[in-house]
């Protein structure tokens, strides 16, 4: 039998990362326990309302977020505050799929929009691996605003 997963990044700033990766992957923040959303609610402005409400102290509402693929396909990835920096590579990245099905010139063009797409997000463009078949398709590398690494694929 097959596990459901979480994916947790460490981060001084949870709830700018999770939106980042929100925005990235086309997933959504889920609400609060208990709470229902109306249609078009934020769930960050409910998460606000939320934690007041039940007396977490303000300089601690943001030491954790989430994000759900709202298909409910993908991993939930969760973000926790952490003190420490980054210090090394991460020895685990994510590859985001950007250019399903495509080959060649118009593989790497679809890679490039979406890479420019990210920056103005917030990620930093590392470098680009051309094409090397039959290994490789191509990729780009990036980071995200935390300096996490992760592939454009």
């Amino acid at each position: 039998m097959s596990r459901h997963i979480q994916v947790t990044f460490d981060a001084h700033d949870p709830r700018a990362l999770s939106s980042f990766w929100r925005d990235v992957l086309g997933y959504v923040h889920p609400g609060p326990p208990g709470v229902d959303l109306p249609e078009g609610a934020e769930p960050l402005a409910a998460w606000d309302d939320f934690l007041a409400r039940v007396g977490v102290p303000e300089e601690q509402r943001n030491t954790r977020s989430a994000i759900e693929d709202p298909d409910g396909h993908g991993p939930r990835l969760f973000f926790q505050q952490v003190p420490e920096d980054k210090v090394a590579k991460n020895r685990v990245h994510l590859d985001v799929r950007a250019a399903p099905g495509l080959q060649g010139e118009e593989r790497m063009a679809a890679l490039e929009a979406e890479c420019d797409r990210l920056v103005a997000l917030g990620a930093t463009r590392v470098r680009r691996h051309e094409p090397a078949p039959p290994m490789s398709a191509g990729f780009i590398v990036m980071t995200d605003p935390e300096g996490n690494e992760f592939c454009l694929d």
